[in-house]
């Protein structure tokens, strides 16, 4: 009768860590899956300088209307440009300029203002920061593992361009920085014409707390003698 009760112990604990090892196995492997997009959606969350949801109830997936333009960023002639022009202010979801570093052969669409969706689309510019060839600080960010993946390469004294269909803005890294998501002293608002790119540090699992970015002073300020394309939305 003893060892009749100690084999059936026996087969429940066998049974007990059996499911166990199951269960832990499971969970593992459910966590593998969603970190991809638990990344993505802490990269957005944590963001330090983002903007508030905003949605155009006229149309769009939910809401947000994005626009795409056609930036011209080569063949362009000295005869084209000018130093003084007239900015065409972006509509909220409106890829307005496109992001060049040749050293790092980076390039990203940039569109005004921040969301989930936009950010899978191409590198984002806060509506609370300034317009290209406003004076200020022009605040962009973009996914680690997508569009900024190569940011950590930039180096001083590296050449950044932006084009938009209104004006070329050229830049120049002036420094390396690295700072936490709740740090916001990069991304202020300033009273000199600057640059400042930034995104997560990268980590193999999860996402970091910690930002890198690039602080870059302005170059050269040139515009279209003629705008291309019909003028944004205010």
């Amino acid at each position: 009768m003893d060892k009749a009760k100690k084999k059936k112990r026996r087969e429940i604990l066998l049974y007990t860590l059996t499911g166990l090892f199951l269960l832990i196995l499971c969970t593992a492997l459910c966590a593998v899956v969603l970190i991809k997009p638990y990344e993505k959606v802490q990269t957005y969350l944590n963001i330090a300088f983002m903007d508030d949801m905003k949605y155009n109830p006229s149309g769009g997936t939910n809401g947000l209307v994005i626009k795409e333009n056609d930036i011209k960023t080569e063949d362009i002639s000295d005869d084209e440009l000018t130093d003084k022009g007239e900015i065409l202010r972006p509509s909220f979801g409106e890829q307005y300029a496109v992001l060049e570093c040749e050293a790092i052969s980076m390039i990203a669409p940039v569109y005004w203002g921040s969301s989930a969706e936009l950010l899978e689309r191409g590198a984002c510019q806060s509506s609370a920061s300034k317009v290209l060839g406003e004076t200020g600080n022009v605040v962009i960010d973009a996914h680690v593992n997508t569009f900024f993946a190569d940011l950590n390469r930039i180096q001083v004294g590296d050449e950044i361009v932006l084009y938009t269909k209104y004006g070329v803005f050229t830049y120049k890294a002036a420094e390396l920085v690295k700072f936490k998501n709740t740090d916001k002293s990069h991304v202020l608002p300033t009273d000199t014409d600057q640059l400042t790119l930034y995104t997560c540090e990268a980590q193999v699992l999860g996402t970091s707390s910690m930002r890198i970015g690039v602080v870059c002073d302005l170059v050269s300020k040139q515009f279209y003698t003629s705008p291309t394309g019909e003028e944004a939305a205010e």
